[in-house]
């Protein structure tokens, strides 16, 4: 007992050199967000090059897929903040039941989509669109995604609570098999080729469903047939409304946090409706896909940070604290210029992926090119936000996105497009990121002058 003891002691998150412990821990998560962003984008890509209704389809029931990734992310960071903290506290015992009780929560964030794919998605996709064969395309793929997303919502949980621990590698491993799996069958189900009958956007949301299956089958196994730094186990186990708190503190300002995006999403695809610019919808649902490809590795990062942050808080150690969140800005905004440079040198062959035809690739190149301004300082702001999150100000971060996307981006999208017209909208996305880094510099002077005075 006192040897297992000591080797938890030893935890790595409090002993390795910060640069190499943040390379080592976000790296697996990077490529595995990367991956991540395959499923949404080759769906996209296969469906754009099988029917322009079918990939605006996918345009517009996108923010109800980023509700689906708020609810099972934002739930399991609150896991994976506090069972980081229990171990960094070396309260063993009560990391245990935090990670047990996260298991148990994938059933609330389940019955929710269940309910919402049963009911709400014609209802929704009547709103934005009076295309029959649009809204029937998006109802088809959102009630499949939907009902059976309890194999996505089950596969986050296990990923993030691994990563709790410091374990990086299987939950990159659990999303590279979901994401072949998509890929092999998405071509063969959407088209139909060889023994698939051809199943158009159906045979896209069946496929993305089926590697979401496979990833979160081998997540069950290796979460109950290895060995990890903590036991999910349902013996003698009771639901505790103080654990469900903890959760939810920092879990429910992030769930919130992710859907504000949703939000935004739903009131421009109204302005650009209003505006009769159909095709503006598609460039945005278009954009969201590619912009994933330089969002989702910063989001990586900020998985492999959030635990070392969390340790290390609740260690009370201040030098690694400050050195892992310069070491993560460093390479968050690293990572955000690629995607400019990429974004406003070859816009017009990632268009092209998606099938477009001249009126996408007018309205699309000086969009991506205008949008690109904000990943900079996006970048400052995402790893600020995982600060905020891994030291149990979850409701600050919610703040910021809150202000970001609906108290500026919406308003400013609003007004420019009646003021100056609907091409001048993209622009909003720069001022409001902007605008969020004031806040979270803010912030952040706030928490050093606060509780960091209480770290060695």
């Amino acid at each position: 007992m006192e040897n297992t003891k000591e080797v938890k002691k030893e935890n790595k998150m409090g002993t390795v050199p910060v640069p190499k412990l943040i390379i080592t821990m976000s790296l697996p998560a990077i490529i595995s967000m990367t991956i991540l962003a395959l499923y949404n984008v080759v769906d996209s890509i296969f469906i754009g090059n099988y029917s322009q209704k079918g990939l605006t389809a996918l345009s517009l029931v996108y923010p109800l897929q980023l509700l689906l990734i708020s609810v099972s992310v934002g739930t399991a960071v609150g896991v994976n903040s506090l069972v980081s903290r229990k171990l960094g506290e070396k309260e063993f015992e009560q990391a245990n039941n935090a990670a047990t009780h996260g298991l148990v929560t994938c059933l609330f964030s389940y019955l929710l989509f269940l309910i919402l794919g049963i009911f709400a998605v014609k209802p929704f996709m009547n709103l934005f669109s009076s295309d029959a064969q649009t809204v029937s395309y998006g109802v088809d793929y959102l009630r499949i995604v939907l009902c059976l997303s309890v194999f996505s919502i089950i596969q986050v949980m296990i990923e993030k609570t691994l990563q709790a621990t410091g374990n990086m590698i299987y939950p990159m491993l659990f999303q590279i098999l979901g994401a072949v799996v998509n890929i092999i069958f998405d071509p063969l189900l959407i088209f139909g080729i060889g023994i698939f009958p051809e199943m158009g956007v159906t045979g896209a949301a069946i496929a993305t469903v089926l590697g979401q299956f496979c990833g979160m089958l081998f997540a069950v196994i290796i979460l109950f047939r290895k060995s990890h730094e903590i036991k999910i186990t349902f013996k003698g186990f009771k639901l505790k409304g103080s654990v469900l708190k903890q959760i939810y503190a920092v879990g429910f300002p992030s769930i919130i946090m992710q859907s504000i995006g949703a939000i935004m999403m739903l009131g421009l695809n109204a302005i650009f409706t209003a505006a009769d610019s159909a095709v503006s919808v598609t460039v945005l649902g278009v954009y969201y896909k590619l912009q994933s490809f330089v969002f989702m590795p910063c989001f990586g990062l900020n998985q492999g940070i959030l635990p070392v942050l969390g340790y290390n808080y609740g260690a009370r150690n201040k030098k690694r604290v400050y050195s892992t969140l310069k070491c993560g800005i460093t390479i968050a905004v690293l990572i955000m210029l690629i995607g400019v440079i990429l974004m406003w040198s070859i816009p017009d062959k990632l268009i092209s992926m998606f099938g477009g035809d001249d009126s996408l690739m007018r309205v699309g190149v000086p969009a991506f090119r205008i949008i690109s301004l904000c990943f900079v300082p996006a970048a400052v702001s995402i790893i600020m936000i995982t600060l905020f999150q891994a030291v149990g100000k979850g409701f600050w971060g919610m703040f910021i996105s809150f202000a970001r996307q609906l108290v500026v981006l919406l308003p400013a999208a609003y007004i420019l497009s009646v003021t100056v017209g609907v091409d001048a909208v993209w622009y909003a996305f720069p001022i409001a990121e902007l605008m969020s880094l004031i806040v979270a510099l803010f912030f952040l002077i706030k928490i050093v002058k606060g509780d960091f005075k209480k770290l060695n």
